[in-house]
């Protein structure tokens, strides 16, 4: 694929200004957290940023209307700790959100992200990156939700004590009984369940027991990258049935093959000086170090855009969005390097023929449907249960730590 001509990107800044992009996952938050500790006078996004991905220039020349901003912590950090950063990561998030009030809206609904549109703003919304967040506590749950956090990714890099990990050995076997209750419990509640980094047998399994919508808010296809952090075909088919939504990622280790390979590689390498790949602090260090003596191989637009195709091909065109993870990894395809690119990949899909209609529903309107599924499932299961009582130790047999 060549350079889209400029005709066709001044045309994807055209559909974006009207209808502005929603992205799955965005960890400014984090870099927020070690570059300034969250003073924002320090990490003023309103101008450029040199040492971030993300800020508030590139945002609005990017066609971005809603932004889900991730109140990740790793998931080396357990228990209490874990939750107490959760916190100060919603805190931040709502911090960073009143000082640029002229530029971000806080967002916790559709109706939210519609009304910030029209407002001219960013439509903010939050979602957790990690089961750890919430300490195996479904009162730790509805509170995230009350601080407006909106999707619970079910776990990171690490099993959680009651879902399995896409890249840590399997132990729950997908889900525990627990881990089945807080799919129900995030139904309940209106909070999306989020598939990205869990086992494709945990997957499997909160599909099979969420009465709403699922996301992917950050993963690629497994088919065309065969990444443990991709999304096999079998569950893209079931996906179509269950009206959820995969938004694909531009990770290059999730995009390209050989960038995937290459991580399998510096992973091994890690291993053998003590740091596990699991460790994400730990291990980006290490890479930093790495990839000055084995470079990480490019990835590219066309790549992104054939995961993007095989998500609509596999399980259809209302099935796909957009989850960049801006600020969440140190490179980005070749064209793709910050907030600000989005326009040239609706120009490439416009290239590939592309109706506008099919692109509105991939950058805004299946999220926007989700979220509205989701609320309506809320709705309906609050009149039919209260909240759930149910504890880890009672349902799995485990003892707090």
């Amino acid at each position: 694929m060549s350079r889209p001509p400029d005709s066709l990107v001044r045309r994807a800044r055209r559909l974006l200004a009207d209808h502005p992009l929603i992205d799955g996952h965005n960890d400014l938050l984090w870099e927020a957290r070690e570059q300034a500790g969250y003073d924002f006078t320090a990490l003023d996004l309103a101008g450029p940023v040199a040492t971030t991905q993300t800020d508030l220039p590139r945002l609005t020349e990017g066609g971005v209307g809603g932004q889900f901003w991730s109140v990740f912590v790793p998931s080396t950090l357990q228990g209490d700790t874990a939750v107490t950063a959760t916190l100060e990561q919603v805190d931040g998030a709502h911090r960073m959100i009143s000082a640029y009030a002229d530029r971000l809206a806080f967002a916790g609904t559709a109706d939210e992200v519609v009304a910030a549109t029209a407002d001219g703003r960013i439509a903010s919304l939050l979602g957790a990156e990690g089961g750890h967040s919430i300490g195996c506590s479904l009162a730790v749950l509805r509170t995230l939700h009350v601080l407006g956090v909106r999707y619970l990714t079910l776990t990171h890099n690490d099993n959680v004590p009651w879902a399995d990990s896409a890249t840590d050995r399997p132990s729950a076997g997908g889900l525990t009984a627990f881990g089945h209750e807080v799919v129900r419990e995030m139904n309940r509640l209106g909070m999306m369940v989020d598939l990205s980094h869990v086992a494709p047998t945990t997957m499997r399994a909160a599909l099979r027991t969420s009465e709403a919508p699922v996301i992917f808010s950050h993963s690629s296809a497994r088919a065309l990258c065969d990444s443990p952090r991709n999304v096999p075909d079998d569950v893209l088919a079931a996906l179509a049935g269950n009206g959820g939504v995969c938004m694909v990622t531009f990770v290059p280790e999730f995009v390209s093959p050989a960038a995937a390979e290459w991580r399998v590689e510096a992973a091994a390498a890690a291993a053998e000086v003590g740091v596990d790949a699991k460790d994400w602090l730990a291990f980006s260090g290490f890479v930093a170090r790495y990839s000055r003596q084995r470079p990480k191989p490019e990835a590219t637009i066309e790549q992104v855009v054939a995961h993007v195709e095989h998500v609509r091909d596999v399980a259809g065109v209302d099935a796909v969005g957009i989850g960049g993870d801006y600020d969440g990894t140190d490179t980005f395809p070749v064209g793709l390097e910050d907030v600000a690119a989005y326009p040239r990949l609706v120009a490439a899909l416009l290239e590939r023929g592309w109706s506008d209609a099919d692109l509105r529903r991939l950058v805004r309107d299946n999220t926007l449907r989700v979220l509205r599924d989701v609320e309506a499932v809320a709705r309906d299961a609050q009149q039919r249960r209260s909240p759930s009582l149910r504890t880890w130790a009672e349902l799995d047999g485990g003892t707090a730590t």
